[in-house]
């Protein structure tokens, strides 16, 4: 159950987004009383100070005979060395959190004595040393204790505060001064209250908020999940995407399947061309040969092996180049393979008439048997359109990007007619002949430039042609030069 509800990225993103905002408001919230707390205690302490220092400077100033009175609606106490009670408020019932619980001061019989009877040096060796004062010193020391007090029926929590000052004829007495906590308990209680009932709704508009933007920002992507799936149901690649006008990653993405979707449609009619252009192409060297058996079938003595034989030789270079073209296609890697591109030159132009090559050793890296396959079709198209002569030249190029020497260039130049320069890229098409009938009584399909540049692309190269010198085609095979 919890898989299907927050399988979507919507409840993901609205779940995260609810998690980090209540852990940021639970800090907050917990921040904000902690501070609240702390600054309500703090003034409550420089209260009760102000009330102990108060009533300290006022003990300080009456005679050693007069009797000690707290005349404070604040819980009071003023303690002698020995922890006795001297003095108290007047509505004071209980108390706790102090020197001593005590609430009503002992009689004093006489100044430096307590109620007690007992002698003020008895317990002096229990208690530590205390802070020495000049008679009528208040000391500077302020220390803080909580606790509570029952004035007048009612009882409260306090932070008192405690003072020390030197009497003379009485010594070092303590006082003891309460100030309330009751509005700070009653602010921490309040914001406490607030952020109880606060942080679950502010939660809820969060999640909500969060929910209702989300699905707005990925209604474009269920547009282009849609669009997708009718496409594929329908099979027609001529479709496409809507591109939301948000330019953001989600229109980005409906661009950029858009661009494959293209490339997609291209890539298909390019092999439904391939394959009708191939259908049409093998259709008619397999009628002439069929014709041909046909008729010696019925009359030996008529059958012309020779064009039988040129009909078979046909097909068998077709399939070839079919072949190797699908190899291409299907992404077959060159290799690695270094080899001298000047030697594999005058290797491919042996043996063939009119055919001169002037070739430096210049090394290149790739499949030997493909760059062959280029340079074989190269001089094929050159003998076919050339009146009498081929030239090859192999030489470095140091006029690359990569620097000095980083292209090996072959150029093979005829004194033929040339190409016209508006069909210098169209004949590097698959099943493209300018001369349509010189081209099929001379065997051509069609495929051998389309092979060549294909080869040349995957080398990192290029095939291109121009003017020859001499008038002819110049066709320049540019390939990286290996280091």
């Amino acid at each position: 159950m919890s898989g299907r509800l927050f399988g979507s990225v919507r409840s993901r993103a609205t779940l995260a987004a609810t998690l980090v905002v209540a852990v940021a408001l639970v800090a907050a919230g917990a921040a904000v009383l902690l501070s609240l707390r702390s600054n309500l205690v703090g003034q409550a302490g420089t209260e009760a100070e102000h009330t102990a220092r108060a009533v300290a400077t006022d003990i300080a100033l009456t005679r050693p005979d007069q009797p000690l009175s707290v005349d404070k609606d604040e819980p009071v106490q003023v303690l002698d060395e020995k922890g006795n009670l001297l003095a108290a408020s007047e509505d004071l019932e209980r108390i706790s959190g102090t020197g001593t619980r005590a609430v009503k001061p002992q009689p004093q019989t006489s100044p430096g004595r307590t109620g007690s009877g007992e002698d003020s040096d008895d317990d002096a060796d229990d208690e530590s040393a205390p802070e020495s004062l000049d008679p009528g010193e208040i000391s500077e020391h302020t220390s803080f204790t909580n606790g509570t007090a029952t004035l007048d029926g009612d009882t409260d929590d306090y932070r008192f505060a405690e003072v020390h000052v030197e009497v003379e004829g009485r010594g070092q007495l303590t006082v003891y001064a309460g100030a309330p906590l009751s509005a700070e308990q009653s602010a921490v209680r309040t914001a406490l209250t607030v952020m109880l009932i606060g942080f679950p709704l502010l939660l809820a508009v969060v999640a909500g908020v969060t929910w209702l933007v989300t699905r707005r920002a990925l209604r474009p992507v269920e547009g282009i999940r849609g669009e997708m799936a009718a496409i594929t149901a329908s099979e027609d690649l001529a479709r496409r995407v809507p591109v939301p006008a948000t330019h953001d990653e989600v229109a980005a993405l409906a661009l950029t399947t858009n661009e494959t979707l293209a490339a997609l449609q291209a890539s298909v009619e390019r092999q439904r061309r391939f394959v009708a252009d191939a259908s049409h192409e093998l259709r008619s060297p397999i009628a002439s040969l069929r014709t041909q058996l046909e008729v010696a079938a019925a009359h030996p003595e008529l059958l012309d092996l020779d064009g039988a034989v040129e009909d078979t030789v046909r097909l068998q270079d077709l399939a070839a180049d079919l072949l190797l073209l699908a190899r291409l296609d299907a992404g077959e890697r060159p290799g690695d393979t270094r080899f001298d591109l000047g030697a594999l030159a005058r290797e491919q132009a042996e043996g063939r008439p009119g055919v001169t090559v002037d070739a430096q050793v210049v090394e290149v890296a790739g499949s030997r048997s493909q760059v062959g396959r280029v340079l074989t079709n190269l001089l094929n198209n050159a003998r076919r359109h050339a009146r009498a002569e081929v030239t090859v030249t192999v030489r470095r190029d140091a006029g690359g990007v990569a620097g000095e020497g980083s292209w090996a260039v072959v150029a093979v130049a005829d004194d033929g007619d040339g190409v016209a320069e508006a069909d210098r890229e169209r004949i590097f098409e698959r099943f493209v002949r300018l001369d349509e009938a010189r081209s099929r009584d001379d065997g051509g399909a069609g495929l051998g430039l389309a092979i060549a540049r294909d080869v040349a692309v995957r080398h990192g190269g290029t095939l291109t042609v121009s003017r020859a010198p001499a008038g002819g085609a110049l066709f320049e095979l540019r390939l990286p030069q290996a280091h």
